[in-house]
């Protein structure tokens, strides 16, 4: 369980304080509108009403005892560019700030963000990966080339094993799990059979992926 202070809580930092009450994260959260910080309050730990570009204001939160400072401000550069640099000049661990456009995001890490999220830009890469094939389910994409994947079962792969397959020797492509009548199986063996109904997650070289998929 982790510590986490949520500043900035519009449509996307709501979707964060979500997730994490989710996964049982602790969840302090920040906002200078009265509204937005009641809209959060079922799924937060504790929330302020407060201005985040305020040192005073901020320090007072006790920055240093958070895991992670997530600046989700979306509505104004300005004060997400000071909210982060204030941050780590109060000693926050980690700082992780949203942006909107590649130019905010160079800025944000200038300022020192230890990373950024660019939702736009990661969520078109996903629907551009998405639309252009017919088996592909879910992806998340890593660092470099690499991403993890869940695709269909391809009809040409069904009553072979694993091992039959060779996917790892012919692509490079290593298989995680497979998923069947909706549940996750991690314990996947050479002599495991595919069949029609199953999907199956792995992780590979994008390029080498869809080779395989022919997509």
């Amino acid at each position: 369980m982790k510590t986490v202070l949520l500043i900035g809580l519009g449509r996307f930092g709501r979707h964060v304080a979500r997730r994490l009450y989710d996964l049982d994260h602790q969840v302090l959260a920040v906002d200078s509108n009265e509204d937005c910080v009641n809209r959060v309050l079922p799924f937060v730990t504790g929330a302020q009403i407060g201005d985040s570009t305020n040192p005073t204001f901020l320090a007072a939160l006790g920055v240093k005892e958070f895991d992670v400072c997530i600046v989700a401000i979306g509505d104004d550069f300005q004060s997400s560019l000071e909210t982060v640099a204030l941050l780590k000049e109060l000693g926050a661990r980690k700082v992780i700030a949203r942006a909107a456009t590649g130019t905010q995001e160079k800025f944000l890490l200038r300022n020192g963000a230890d990373e950024v999220v660019y939702p736009e830009k990661q969520l078109a890469s996903w629907v551009a990966v998405r639309c252009t094939s017919d088996h592909l389910l879910d992806y998340t994409e890593l660092d470099g080339d690499y991403s993890l994947y869940e695709l269909a079962v391809p009809e040409r792969w069904e009553g072979k094993t694993l091992l039959e397959l060779d996917l790892r020797k012919k692509y490079g492509i290593n298989v995680l799990g497979i998923r069947k009548n909706g549940k996750l199986d991690m314990n996947v063996r050479p002599e495991t059979v595919f069949g029609g109904t199953m999907s199956v997650l792995l992780l590979g070289n994008d390029r080498a992926v869809q080779r395989c998929f022919r997509y």
